[in-house]
């Protein structure tokens, strides 16, 4: 079976769109909590050069699966009903949106312990890569890719 689609092109998937389908969950109605996580883009690296923007590629079909594979293993926590995460490939400027994680639970604690859970585990699993433009403490352009592993 394929892994439900869960890389997105910038501008091809909305926010409203990740709640809906969380809600089509046939035991959504069960939920008391519904916790959500939405990454931006930060305009500073932790070194506090200027970031110009990012880059985001993913390894498609690879990232869809870990994604897929991390929300089913998730739901089957005590008390969690669904888990969504959706990223975006593109290139983004400071303040926009890169990824949606969604979690519904029957109550706050387990679904703001899994929301964490969930943002964790797709930082450090799924075959997404980031490339910064950024200005320099010297006032010069660079790129580089980075791994999660260096913040």
């Amino acid at each position: 079976m394929e892994p439900e689609k869960r890389i997105h092109e910038k501008g091809c998937f909305s926010f409203p769109e990740a709640l809906e389908r969380l809600k089509r969950n046939p035991d959504f109605e069960k939920a008391g909590a519904v916790a959500c996580f939405i990454g931006v883009v930060r305009n500073q690296t932790p070194k506090g050069e200027k970031v110009v923007k990012l880059e985001i590629e993913a390894y498609e079909e690879k990232a869809n699966e870990t994604l897929e594979e991390i929300c089913r293993q998730l739901e089957k926590r005590e008390g969690i009903i669904a888990v969504e995460i959706h990223h975006f490939t593109g290139e983004f400027k400071p303040g926009e949106e890169l990824v949606y994680v969604l979690v519904a639970g029957k109550h706050r604690q387990e679904t703001f312990q899994t929301l964490k859970k969930a943002v964790e585990r797709y930082k450090k699993e799924a075959a997404i890569f980031k490339k910064e433009h950024i200005i320099t403490s010297e006032g010069e352009k660079a790129a580089y890719w980075t791994s999660e592993q260096e913040r």
